[in-house]
C-alpha cells in the first residue's frame, strides 16, 4: 500500500523536542496562518497531493485537498469521517460532551437529533419564524438609521441582530442591543474564535500539562469560557422558571424534556452540563458565521458599487422600495442569490471547517489511514480549486449564473461542509443572509468615508472574519 505523502518539518531528536519544536514554530504564526498565507496556499492547490499528512506536534493529521477528496472522505465514508479528535483543548472545555465537538457515538446522536428538531419546530419550520427575523431587521435598520449617515462599525449591530434569531430559537426571547452583558458574552465568544487559534492553544494542545501555568492565551480563553458558562447557567434557569412538562417553548424547554424522559437511562448523556455545552456551542456556530457572511457582504458591496447597484435594481423590481423582502421571492432574485454565494465562496468563513477524525482504521485512495487521526478539511482549497471555478481569485458573482441570468448550483459549494457533521443551521442561515441583506440594501446606500478603502485581508482564526471597518449607510 502506497504511504501518504508527509509535509515535512525538520527532523527533531525525540517526540517531546518534535513537540516543542511544533509548538514554538508556531508562536510566530499559528496552524491558520500557516495554511493561509498566500505564498503557502497556493502551494497546498496546486503542488501537494489532494491528501497529505501532517504532524501537530505529536498528533497525526491528514489534510484533504480539493472537493473531490473532501467529498470521498465525508460523504462516500461518511459514518468513519464523522469523529472528533481527543483534542486537550476540547477536553478542557466540554469533555468532549456537548454537541459540536462530541464524539462520534450516542452522545453526539442524541444531541444532534434534538438540536435539528428544535430548530425546525421552533425555527425555520415555523411559518411564522421568518416573519420574527423580518421584525428583527427592522430593530437592525432603525439602529442604523440613528447614524444618519456617518461613519460607524456594523459588526456590533450585526451580531446582536443575528444572534437575536438563534436566541429566539434556544432562549424564546430576543435581547436589546443595549443589553451590555449578553453584549459582553458575545464579544467573549468571538474572542474565543481567535483565541482558539493561537500558538498558545497549540502549544497547549502538545503539552497540556502547561495548563497549571498561570499565563499565556489559553489560560484567558479557560478564563472567558468560565465566564460563558456561568452566565448560560443563570439563564437558562430563568428561562426554564415556568416550564411545563412536555409542553416545551425553545430548546433549553426540550432539553430539559428528554433529560426528564431518560432520566432513569444510565447511558443517556442529556445532562445539565452538556445542556449548558450546547447552548454555548448554539449561540457560537449560530451567529459567528452568519455574521462574518454578511459583514464581508457589506464590505464588497461598498468597494463594488456596480454590483451593489445591480442587487439594488432587483431589489426594486422584486420587492419594491416599501415591502419588506419576503423568502417566497428568493426565487425571483437570481442575481442577489449569486452575490451572496460568491460571498460565501470567496471569503471562506470557515476555511478549515471543524476537525474530523476517523472512528476505525480506512483506506483512502489507496492509503491506509489509522482509527483516531485528525482530518482537516481545508475548505479554501475546495472553493479556489481551477478544476471547478475559473479565475477563483476574481469576485465574481456571475460565476453562478447561466447563460440566461437564472441562478445555478455549483457541486465544489460547500461553506456548510459535507456528511453526517455537515452544519445543522444551514437552512436558517441562508434565510437570515438573504433576510438581512435585502432589507440593508432596500433601505441604504453602502459606502466607505471619503478616501478610505479597508483592508481585505482577514483576521485569522477559526473563522475568517473582516478587520474592523468604518461604513455609511445613507437612506435611498
Amino acid at each position: 500500500m502506497p504511504q501518504l505523502y508527509h509535509l515535512w518539518l525538520p527532523v527533531c531528536p525525540t517526540e517531546v523536542y518534535s513537540r516543542l519544536y511544533f509548538a514554538l514554530m508556531f508562536s510566530a504564526v499559528s496552524l491558520f496562518h500557516y495554511l493561509f498565507l498566500l505564498h503557502f496556499t497556493i502551494f497546498i492547490i496546486f503542488f501537494l497531493p489532494k491528501i497529505f499528512s501532517l504532524d501537530l506536534g505529536g498528533i497525526s493529521a491528514i489534510v484533504l485537498n480539493g472537493y473531490d477528496a473532501v467529498k470521498e472522505c465525508l460523504v462516500h465514508q461518511s459514518e468513519i469521517f464523522a469523529d472528533r479528535p481527543s483534542l486537550p483543548l476540547f477536553k478542557k472545555l466540554t469533555n468532549m460532551g456537548g454537541l459540536l465537538n462530541s464524539k462520534y457515538g450516542r452522545g453526539w446522536t442524541e444531541h444532534r437529533k434534538l438540536a435539528v428538531n428544535t430548530f425546525r419546530i421552533f425555527g425555520y419550520g415555523q411559518r411564522s419564524f421568518e416573519h420574527k427575523i423580518s421584525e428583527e431587521s427592522i430593530f437592525f435598520l432603525d439602529a442604523i438609521d440613528t447614524y444618519k449617515g456617518r461613519p460607524f462599525d456594523l459588526k456590533h449591530l450585526i451580531t446582536n441582530a443575528v444572534s437575536n434569531i438563534t436566541n429566539l430559537i434556544i432562549f424564546g426571547e430576543r435581547f436589546t442591543y443595549e443589553d451590555t452583558e449578553f453584549q459582553h458574552m458575545i464579544e467573549i465568544f468571538s474572542e474565543n474564535i481567535e483565541l482558539a487559534a493561537s500558538a498558545s492553544v497549540f502549544l497547549y494542545n502538545a503539552f497540556p500539562w502547561i495548563g497549571i501555568l498561570p499565563f499565556g492565551k489559553h489560560q484567558q480563553l479557560f478564563k472567558n469560557a468560565a465566564e460563558v458558562y456561568d452566565f448560560l447557567h443563570e439563564l437558562i434557569e430563568r428561562v426554564s422558571e415556568n416550564r411545563k412538562p412536555q409542553s416545551p417553548r425553545h430548546f433549553v424547554d426540550a432539553y430539559l424534556d428528554e433529560m426528564d424522559c431518560n432520566e432513569n437511562d444510565p447511558e443517556s448523556t442529556y445532562s445539565r452540563e452538556n445542556l449548558i455545552f450546547s447552548v454555548g456551542e448554539l449561540i457560537i456556530a449560530g451567529t459567528e458565521t452568519t455574521t462574518n457572511v454578511l459583514r464581508w457582504a457589506v464590505l464588497f458591496m461598498a468597494l463594488y458599487p456596480n454590483i451593489q447597484g445591480q442587487v439594488q435594481k432587483e431589489i426594486d423590481l422584486v420587492i419594491g422600495p416599501n415591502k419588506m423582502p419576503a423568502l417566497e421571492e428568493k426565487c425571483k432574485m437570481p442575481y442577489t442569490e449569486a452575490v451572496l454565494h460568491e460571498v460565501l465562496r470567496f471569503c471562506n468563513i470557515a476555511p478549515l471547517g471543524i476537525f474530523h477524525a476517523t472512528s476505525k482504521d480506512t483506506v483512502v485512495r489507496g492509503y491506509s489511514i489509522p482509527e483516531g487521526t485528525t482530518v482537516i478539511t481545508n475548505l479554501y482549497s475546495v472553493h479556489f480549486d481551477e478544476k471547478y471555478w475559473s479565475n477563483p481569485e476574481v469576485f465574481c458573482p456571475e460565476r453562478f449564473l447561466d447563460s440566461s441570468g437564472q441562478f445555478v448550483k455549483k457541486d465544489a459549494f460547500i461553506p456548510f461542509s459535507l456528511g453526517r457533521r455537515h452544519c445543522l443551521g444551514e437552512q436558517l442561515a441562508r434565510m437570515e443572509m438573504f433576510l438581512f441583506f435585502t432589507s440593508l440594501l432596500q433601505r441604504f446606500h453602502l459606502c466607505f468615508p471619503h478616501g478610505v478603502i479597508p483592508d481585505l485581508k482577514p483576521r485569522l482564526g477559526m473563522t475568517l472574519q473582516p478587520e474592523p471597518y468604518l461604513i455609511c449607510a445613507e437612506r435611498r
